[in-house]
């Protein structure tokens, strides 16, 4: 078995904000970026490829954090790595002094997360398997041996985990058949960034119906008569059938929230996104009492299982948005996906961004087959950038994730996107960015 003998940490910056792809009320003039890792081994045909997503200036920062978290699987076979999926993620938590920049949130736990996807896709390779399928051909007992349940026991405990994944096993193979024949459902937020023109939103949300979505989601938050003005839009252009969400970007006070979408409710809205700050809890509760039957949905910017945890026992969201790369890997995901069971919370991540989609479908579908075994009210964030720039892009038909069947976690980027798009010595950045960086995106 070949042995790890660099973990690299590469800085990538691709520049939407040149065309306002990604565009909200909170982020309006982001470079969809990635803190790209790769683990090299002395075997050319055996590595492992994760990453996790920012979004330009601080990408930097968060690659050197990923080499410091990687450095401990340098010398290590790759047998004992993806032998001990659980015990490895423990081991590179253990950092007291990395885990003291955190604890478990911020800059350390993306970097973890960058370097715990690159593990997971690095066993799928060894395994000849998708994410998803490693994961659902797991027993019970070994996908509780990789959670991790700390600090958690007061709502999942080691012994709950493995009867709730037991329960699904004799009913797995079904639900794999249903999704090969209709794929995991999923929506567009691709139509409705805030910085596109009236007629691209209209034109978008038309085409987005027309392939088959049957939800659909706009920024809103920076003015409401653009908000009213823009969902008016939206909704003349997909129909009354079509689900339509709004996501706010975290801009709102709680009071501020409130008002601003009861006045935007006679659009039919299933879900708010992102209403106030992430982090408050009771917050988000006050908001879901105020403003149902509209729903709450928030997740992404969630900085660890522990603030899920609080959400679910404060019954402070109908949504939970888990992000493939902000928490740490699956390790930290799959307990979440399990909370979420427990308090009968529909799990519908985030993917709106660099390699997010090609990551978290194999979430979503493992959460269908092995955990909640439902698609009631559950759908999946597309978002229709930056896929050409993968080797194994997600694939979308009839507004659903057809299911991945190529080795890996589907986060391997092409060599030449890499080079073209490395910061600051690629060739787009080294040569011809002048103005981009004049615009103020770098």
């Amino acid at each position: 078995m070949p042995t790890i003998i660099g973990v690299d940490a590469i800085d990538v910056r691709f520049p939407t904000s040149l065309n306002q792809d990604g565009s909200d009320a909170m982020n309006k003039d982001g470079d969809h970026s990635a803190t790209y890792v790769v683990i090299r081994t002395d075997d050319p045909g055996a590595a492992g490829y994760g990453l996790t997503f920012t979004i330009g200036r601080g990408n930097d920062v968060c690659v050197l954090a990923a080499k410091l978290r990687g450095s401990p699987l340098v010398g290590r076979s790759v047998e004992s790595v993806v032998g001990d999926l659980g015990g490895i993620y423990r081991l590179l938590k253990s950092d007291s002094q990395l885990r003291w920049l955190g604890p478990e949130k911020g800059v350390e736990n993306l970097a973890l997360a960058a370097v715990m996807n690159a593990v997971w896709d690095l066993a799928a390779r060894v395994a000849g398997k998708p994410v998803w399928r490693l994961l659902v051909d797991m027993t019970p007992e070994e996908l509780a041996d990789v959670c991790d349940l700390r600090y958690l026991s007061d709502v999942l405990t080691r012994d709950e985990a493995v009867a709730m994944l037991a329960e699904t096993v004799p009913t797995r193979k079904a639900r794999i058949a249903d999704l090969a024949e209709s794929g995991y459902p999923c929506y567009t937020t691709s139509a409705g960034w805030l910085g596109y023109s009236d007629e691209k939103l209209r034109r978008l949300c038309a085409e987005a119906v027309a392939d088959g979505y049957r939800h659909v989601k706009l920024k809103v938050g920076a003015r409401l008569e653009d908000d009213v003005r823009r969902l008016r839009i939206a909704r003349e252009a997909i129909g009354d059938d079509t689900r339509l969400m709004i996501d706010a970007n975290q801009v709102w006070d709680v009071p501020q929230a409130i008002e601003w979408v009861r006045a935007l409710a006679e659009f039919d809205l299933l879900w708010i996104e992102e209403p106030t700050s992430p982090d408050d809890v009771l917050g988000h509760a006050a908001i879901r009492a105020a403003v149902a039957p509209i729903g709450v949905a928030t997740g992404e910017h969630g900085m660890n299982r522990v603030l899920f945890k609080q959400l679910f026992q404060a019954r402070a969201i109908d949504y939970c948005q888990i992000d493939a790369a902000r928490l740490a890997g699956p390790n930290e995901i799959i307990p979440i996906y399990l909370m979420a069971k427990k308090f009968g919370v529909p799990v519908c991540p985030h993917a709106g961004g660099t390699g997010l989609c090609e990551m978290v479908q194999h979430l979503s579908i493992f959460d269908y087959v092995a955990v909640s075994g439902s698609l009631e009210n559950r759908v999946t964030e597309y978002i229709d950038h930056l896929h050409e720039h993968f080797v194994d892009p997600c694939v979308i038909a009839a507004g659903a994730y057809t299911l991945p069947d190529r080795p890996g976690y589907g986060a391997r980027m092409h060599d030449a996107s890499v080079a073209r798009y490395a910061y600051p010595s690629g060739e787009y950045w080294a040569s011809g960015s002048a103005a981009h960086r004049l615009r103020g995106g770098q």
